[in-house]
C-alpha cells in the first residue's frame, strides 16, 4: 500500500505535470512549424502554377531540408541519427562533439570552482579583500561573454596555447562567479552564537573555518556548483566559435548556420541542453550523498 501511494505521489506531484506541460510544448512546436513553413510551400506551389491543399501543406511543411523551424520528429530523428547511427568517432557524430564540448566544461567548471572557493575563504577572512575584491568579481560579469572570449582565443593562440585550455578559461570566467558569491554567503551563514561559543573555546581560525564555516557552507556551495557547471558548458560552447573551431557543439552550431541546416542546429541546441542537465543531476547526486554522510537532511 506504501509503495502504491509512493507512486502514486510521484506521478501526480511529478510526472503528470511534467507531461502536460512537455505535450502543450510540441504542440504549440508543431503548429509554428507549420505556421513558419508554409511560405515557402506556398511559394513553391505558386511557381509550379499547382494548387496546394492544406493538408499537402501540412505534411510538406514538416519535412523539409531546411525549414525555418524544424519540427519535432525531424530534430528526433537527427539526433538519433547523428548518436546512435554513427560511430563515436566520426565528426559526424554528435557523441564525438558532445565529448569535446564536455572536456572544456569539466576542466573549466574544476577551474572555476577552485578559483570560487579561494575567493570566498579570502574574502570572508579578509575585510581588505572584501571590500576591494568583491566588487571587481560582480563587475567582471557584466562584461559580455560573447565580447571577451575572441580575445582570449586570439591572445593565447598568439603566445601557442590551443586546444582545450582557451576554452575551459571561458568556462571558468563564467563559473567562478556563482561559487564564489554562493560560498561567501555559505561561510558567513554560521550563527554568531555558535562563532561566540568557538571563540569561548579558544578555538584558531583554522578550527573555526573547517568545524563550522565550511561544514556550514557545504549546501551552498552544491547549490553554487548546479548552477556553475551548466554556465561551464555555455562558456565552452561559446569558446568554440569565435575562431570558427571543427569540432564541439559549438562548431556544429556554427556548421550548420554556416550552410543553413537548422535542422543541425536545433539538435545541437538540444544535445547541450541535454549534457547540461545530466551535469547538474550528477552535482545534485553528489550534493544528497555528501549532505548526507555529513548528517544534513535532504
Amino acid at each position: 500500500m506504501l509503495e502504491r501511494r509512493g507512486f502514486s505521489a510521484l506521478l501526480y506531484d511529478r510526472i503528470v505535470p511534467i507531461g502536460v506541460v512537455v505535450a502543450v510544448i510540441i504542440v504549440l512546436w508543431y503548429g509554428f512549424a507549420v505556421l513558419l513553413n508554409a511560405q515557402f510551400e506556398r511559394d513553391q506551389a505558386a511557381r509550379a502554377k499547382t494548387e496546394i491543399t492544406t493538408s499537402q501543406l501540412i505534411e510538406r511543411t514538416l519535412s523539409q531540408d531546411r525549414p525555418l523551424l524544424p519540427a519535432p520528429h525531424q530534430v528526433v530523428s537527427e539526433i538519433w541519427d547523428t548518436t546512435v547511427m554513427k560511430k563515436i568517432t566520426s565528426k559526424r557524430s554528435l557523441v564525438y562533439h558532445g565529448w569535446i564540448t564536455l572536456s572544456s566544461t569539466l576542466l573549466g567548471f574544476l577551474m572555476g570552482t577552485v578559483l570560487g572557493i579561494s575567493l570566498a575563504v579570502a574574502i570572508v577572512h579578509s575585510k581588505v579583500l572584501d571590500r576591494s575584491l568583491m566588487p571587481w568579481i560582480i563587475v567582471s560579469q557584466t562584461v559580455p561573454i560573447l565580447a571577451i572570449a575572441p580575445v582570449i582565443i586570439v591572445v593565447l593562440n598568439a603566445i601557442g596555447i590551443s586546444g582545450l585550455f582557451p576554452k575551459a578559461l571561458i568556462s571558468t570566467y563564467l563559473s567562478f562567479f556563482p561559487v564564489a558569491v554562493g560560498m561567501v554567503k555559505g561561510l558567513r551563514s554560521p550563527d554568531v552564537m555558535h562563532l561566540d561559543l568557538m571563540r569561548t573555546y579558544n578555538s584558531s581560525a583554522a578550527q573555526v573555518f573547517w568545524k563550522l564555516r565550511w561544514p556550514a557552507s557545504v549546501p551552498f556551495l552544491f547549490t553554487s556548483m548546479k548552477v556553475a557547471v551548466a554556465i561551464s558548458l555555455v562558456g565552452a560552447i561559446v569558446g568554440e566559435m569565435p575562431t570558427g573551431a571543427v569540432a564541439g557543439l559549438g562548431a556544429r552550431l556554427l556548421s550548420g548556420s554556416y550552410y543553413g541546416q537548422t535542422i543541425q542546429i536545433w539538435s545541437a541546441l538540444f544535445s547541450a541542453a541535454v549534457l547540461a542537465a545530466l551535469l547538474v543531476m550528477l552535482v545534485d547526486l553528489a550534493s544528497r550523498i555528501v549532505l548526507r554522510r555529513m548528517g544534513m537532511a535532504q
